[in-house]
């Protein structure tokens, strides 16, 4: 297990996309409650389907407060399940994100959910990427409006270059140039830096010097450990160091568990964090 002082700071929320995967989706809310959380995040889940039915919405809405988890995060849609990165700044995805700005929206605030992620999506080959970035500002200028309209916050990330070669936003700095302009074009202040200290490893970033400098830009923070995507400990990170600086830096939100657990069984990658600690508060 990693420091309980360091870790009690913090807050944790699930990402059931990622782990419990070995199970249908609707079993992982109890899965993660079962494991002691009371919190949960999610990709989009509904894979291609940018509107899926209400009966759909309702069965997923159900399987949440059964199970007394509370979905504390939401991915517009993303087109993961095809090998996308997101669809914001795509030409050809323009009516199926837009469409689903209000799906997603709607879900989440049924949900109480306070986090909407919007991944950038991935340079088109024969487009000009100054077009794919007008495009990403309107679409997230819309997304960020309709997440200010439940209280929500529209959070933006930067991934690793290595797994997403075609992803633009490979660093911290250039996802916080988008959150800049997204909060100048609304005027809302709700756009957000997803801080993934996976990714920012992976990319060879400081992470130190990343919490330091954007701490107060951050909407929400993931974590896997560096290499393998895997769960604290089964890496390189000093997850107590990252922990302890999140907080001093004023850092109050929760903190995703975004990895793969390294047995392939995810019941069983828990042991570095003390059940204590795994309720959100």
């Amino acid at each position: 297990m990693i420091d309980v002082t360091a870790a009690a700071q913090h807050s944790f929320t699930v990402n059931l996309s990622i782990l419990f995967s070995e199970l249908p989706l609707l079993e992982r809310p109890a899965a993660a409650a079962a494991a002691g959380f009371t919190a949960a995040e999610l990709w989009w889940p509904f894979g291609e389907e940018h509107a899926p039915s209400e009966a759909e919405q309702d069965a997923l809405r159900k399987a949440f407060t059964d199970a007394g988890v509370q979905l504390t995060g939401l991915n517009f849609l993303d087109d993961l399940s095809r090998g996308a990165r997101g669809t914001v700044s795509v030409p050809a995805e323009r009516e199926r994100f837009r469409a689903n700005v209000p799906v997603a929206a709607g879900l989440a605030s049924s949900l109480g959910t306070k986090a909407l992620n919007a991944l950038y999506g991935n340079r088109v080959e024969g487009v000009d990427p100054a077009e794919q970035d007008a495009l990403a500002l309107e679409n997230l200028v819309l997304a960020a409006r309709a997440a200010h309209e439940i209280g929500a916050v529209l959070l933006i990330e930067a991934l690793n270059r290595p797994e997403s070669p075609d992803y633009p936003l490979v660093s911290a700095a250039a996802a916080v140039e988008v959150v800049d302009k997204v909060n100048a074009a609304t005027g809302l202040g709700n756009a957000k830096f997803l801080c993934d200290l996976y990714h920012l490893a992976k990319n060879g970033e400081d992470l130190a010097a990343v919490i330091d400098t954007y701490a107060d830009r951050f909407g929400h923070v993931q974590i896997a450990d560096n290499p393998g995507r895997n769960e604290p400990g089964t890496g390189g990170l000093d997850f107590e160091d990252l922990f302890a600086r999140l907080a001093a830096a004023g850092y109050t939100g929760r903190i995703g568990l975004e990895y793969r657990p390294f047995t392939g069984v995810s019941a069983d990658s828990f042991e570095w964090l003390p059940r204590e600690l795994r309720p959100s508060h």
